[in-house]
């Protein structure tokens, strides 16, 4: 049975490496897209200030809640949301109550811009008490890089294994295959491990090349980030196998490949984040793997989480990835 895989492990690698096309894209997409967007925002922010609240909205004095261009976005825990205040994700944390009490970063213009907007409104006559923290500000770029990654990951797992699978089933090679000894899970085995080593491959070389030069503040674990990486890998190039499982046509498994990846490339957070967004979409988005992926990912970047505090995500990886498996391996059809 090793035998058996081992080879057909061997040979999807060969076949990878020897389309210098796939290889050199896989590769220098990322690099361009991570560096364009650096060089695009490296003096840009967000055009709407962004203030945590601690508790209900509603509770907040009439003017200041009602003052325009000012995002508030509700908080059950005040450490989250004060971790996220010293990197510069928000602008003001406010704990409504008598006396009203806001954080500031005194390291962040815009904070200040907020403080000076909320003391010229009606919560100056609820006599604020005010609190100072400090923390790094966290670039664009550093937020950024992990739905980066993440996302050309899902293009490479979801279209490698999918047109791979469907490219054979056309061209005869899986009837072929069926002749042999090859078992379907010795076949379908090699395949996701083979996707998941050239995945993982070419993340250590676009993360640390691209690091060489633009130095990312990344405040947890690389450890951590590898395995929470290679376990979004896994689940991702899993979904692209149950895809496969039964398509006979490249033009069918290119539609649903595009109206899988299209939604999660755009409401998995990889360009903004979902926080403040409607509780429906913010539903829908946790459906996605990928959503699961980028958080977990860019809580341990951008606020130094552990393990423990990503397992939710790191738990649903898991099942969607047993998931996919079981599903994909019981419908596969080698003709």
């Amino acid at each position: 049975m090793m035998r058996r895989f081992w080879a057909v492990l061997i040979g999807r690698n060969k076949e990878f490496l020897r389309d210098r096309g796939a290889l050199g894209w896989n590769i220098l997409f990322p690099f361009f897209v991570v560096f364009g967007m650096a060089f695009a925002f490296s003096d840009k922010g967000q055009d709407v200030f962004k203030v945590g609240v601690v508790g209900e909205v509603s509770a907040l004095p009439a003017g200041f809640g009602a003052t325009k261009h000012l995002k508030f976005v509700p908080f059950e825990d005040k450490a989250v949301a004060l971790g996220k205040l010293r990197h510069h994700q928000l602008d003001m944390l406010v704990s409504p109550g008598r006396p009203l009490v806001y954080f500031v970063n005194e390291k962040s213009p815009k904070g200040y811009l907020v403080e000076k907007i909320m003391l010229g409104t009606d919560a100056a006559s609820f006599a604020p008490a005010r609190e100072a923290v400090e923390g790094r500000p966290i670039r664009y770029v550093d937020w950024l890089v992990a739905g980066l990654l993440s996302m050309n990951m899902m293009f490479s797992a979801l279209f490698g294994v999918g047109y791979n699978l469907v490219r054979y089933r056309k061209n005869g090679v899986l009837k072929r295959l069926k002749a042999t000894p090859l078992r379907a899970v010795e076949f379908l085995t090699a395949q996701v491990v083979s996707r998941l080593i050239l995945i993982m491959g070419v993340f250590t070389v676009v993360y640390h090349g691209s690091d060489f030069f633009l130095h990312y503040e990344r405040l947890g674990s690389l450890f951590d980030l590898y395995l929470i990486f290679a376990l979004g890998s896994a689940c991702l190039v899993s979904l692209g196998l149950l895809v496969a499982a039964r398509v006979t046509s490249e033009e069918l498994a290119g539609g649903v490949l595009n109206m899988l990846s299209w939604p999660m490339m755009f409401l998995s957070g990889v360009w903004f984040s979902l926080e403040g967004a409607p509780a429906g979409l913010r539903f829908v988005a946790g459906m996605m793997p990928l959503t699961h992926l980028i958080d977990a990912a860019r809580a341990v970047m951008t606020e130094g989480a552990t393990l423990s505090q990503v397992a939710p995500h790191l738990y649903v990886l898991s099942l969607m990835t047993a998931v996919f498996l079981a599903v994909g391996a019981y419908t596969f059809r080698w003709d």
